[in-house]
């Protein structure tokens, strides 16, 4: 699959909460992602880059604008022929596993409500797929570690064979030697099954390696999108994208 957009957003605005205590988490957000492309959502905590996830797949119910998915505009319901195209691996493995069910049973139980058939065949090659193999197939969340975990959701997401991928942070709850096996992992991932990701994340570092192009948040805007070349070479116009990069440079090289 390539050419096309695979999620298009055009002057978004989500909010929680109405009247006075209405909070506008995103406002006039406009992006593109093409298909079989990787894009980046970066900005602190609190900047609505994962607001943006939730809007997209329906947890944020309350926003105006265009949303595009596959070449279809989505309104406020999501039916189950969206989960089958767009699914979303969160940031914590071990709040996104249910701690007494087995990894057959996650795998299994997502087979199921897609109608897929013959899951044994699926669920043994969706586990080599993410490099862990049928031996984890029926262990627990807590004999796994957290890199397993979050190769396990990662499993589950991937299992019903959606187009896109939305990553909510997948890497920060992990130890730093793991990180980069994950990242690595969604590299080939990507590369294999033809997906587009649209990721978020706080670390710079992160989205240069996962994404070609980047869009910077602050306080619910995005003030500037740029590619991932320009962002090396900390080329950026605006202020709050270049403070982001000299500290994310300045982290580095205290390491």
């Amino acid at each position: 699959m390539s050419g096309g957009t695979g999620i298009s957003l055009e002057s978004v605005d989500v909010w929680f909460g109405e009247g006075e205590e209405r909070v506008d988490a995103v406002i006039d957000a406009t992006i593109s992602v093409p298909l079989g492309g990787s894009f980046g959502l970066v900005g602190e905590s609190g900047s609505g880059k994962s607001t943006i996830l939730r809007a997209i797949t329906g947890l944020a119910p309350t926003w105006s604008g265009r949303i595009s998915v596959l070449g279809n505009n989505l309104g406020k319901t999501r039916e189950r022929e969206f989960y089958r195209s767009v699914q979303m691996v969160f940031q914590d493995p071990y709040a996104s596993l249910h701690p007494r069910q087995t990894v057959d049973h996650v795998l299994s139980e997502a087979l199921y409500l897609h109608g897929f058939k013959k899951p044994d065949e699926r669920i043994i090659k969706t586990l080599d797929d993410v490099g862990l193999g049928q031996y984890f197939r029926f262990r627990y969340p807590h004999q796994l570690s957290g890199g397993q975990r979050q190769r396990v959701a990662i499993a589950r997401a991937l299992i019903i064979e959606p187009s896109i991928l939305l990553l909510d942070e997948p890497t920060s709850a992990l130890d730093v030697s793991v990180q980069a096996e994950i990242l690595n992992l969604l590299t080939d991932l990507r590369a294999e099954h033809n997906l587009t990701y649209l990721m978020v994340s706080h670390d710079l570092a992160v989205v240069g390696h996962m994404c070609s192009d980047v869009a910077v948040m602050n306080l619910g805007r995005i003030v500037e999108v740029l590619d991932v070349a320009s962002m090396r070479a900390l080329k950026a116009d605006h202020p709050y994208t270049r403070q982001l990069l000299e500290a994310s440079v300045q982290r580095r090289r205290e390491v």
